[in-house]
């Protein structure tokens, strides 16, 4: 872009293009691309049919805007300064946010597209592109978003994405950010040994070194609230959820 920092764009070009379908009328998105010519195409093209949009040049930026906003759809390329978009997905995930991400990424980066998923994008879109494919791909990942459950169940247990909290019959327990990123993995891959490295990058991102103590103490605090039976330590392998081992109150 011309100049660094966040550029807001909440105009609606209503008279260009079939306008909106039900539903999607003034949905936000966050637009995070350093390639100019780029970030006008979907700027431009989501405005012609009824978006609002914002656009930023950095990875960090795209963080913080995340952040400051509520965005019901982000856009981001894969090759950003500062942080890249596999970093700022893993951030934004790590931190709970729930809203649907499409990276684009290079025609010949499939390996770094598969990872995009894995860390927490729920598409990516080849470039070049056409605009007509990145506005199908974000119209299906916003219906999908808009029917999808709150709640994960692990019976006898319940995840609550909207209250950041574990439902045990009546029991309601509150889980601060960490917490709740650590517990969603668990709950999404229940029945599942998930390895050390795995969870690290998913709730603290690439900054979390292989040495790191974190997830140790963060699973201590999961089992002090759930009972010590209930995320079971495979050795040399990780971690799964077991909650038929739960022990609460």
């Amino acid at each position: 872009m011309g100049s660094k920092g966040l550029v807001r764009r909440n105009h609606v070009l209503a008279r260009t293009g079939p306008g909106p379908k039900p539903g999607e009328n003034m949905a936000r998105v966050l637009i995070a691309g350093d390639e100019s010519a780029t970030a006008a195409v979907l700027q431009n093209g989501f405005e012609a049919h009824g978006f609002s949009t914002t656009v930023v040049d950095d990875g960090a930026q795209a963080v913080e805007a995340a952040r400051d906003s509520d965005y019901d759809l982000v856009v981001i390329d894969l090759r950003l300064p500062s942080k890249d978009g596999l970093e700022v997905v893993v951030d934004l995930r790590a931190r709970g946010e729930r809203m649907p991400v499409i990276m684009l990424t290079p025609d010949e980066a499939d390996d770094t597209a598969l990872a995009g998923l894995e860390r927490g994008a729920d598409d990516f879109v080849r470039k070049p592109f056409s605009f007509d494919e990145v506005l199908a791909r974000a119209r299906l990942r916003l219906r999908a978003a808009d029917a999808a459950d709150a709640v994960i169940t692990a019976e006898p247990l319940t995840l609550d994405l909207h209250r950041h909290a574990i439902l045990v019959g009546e029991v309601v327990i509150d889980l601060p950010g960490r917490e709740f990123a650590l517990a969603e993995m668990l709950f999404r891959h229940q029945g599942e040994i998930l390895s050390r490295q795995r969870l690290l990058e998913a709730v603290w991102g690439q900054d979390a070194g292989p040495t790191s103590k974190k997830l140790e103490v963060y699973i201590l605090y999961l089992r002090r609230k759930l009972g010590d039976g209930a995320i079971e330590n495979i050795r040399g392998r990780g971690y799964r959820l077991r909650p038929d081992r739960v022990s609460v109150g």
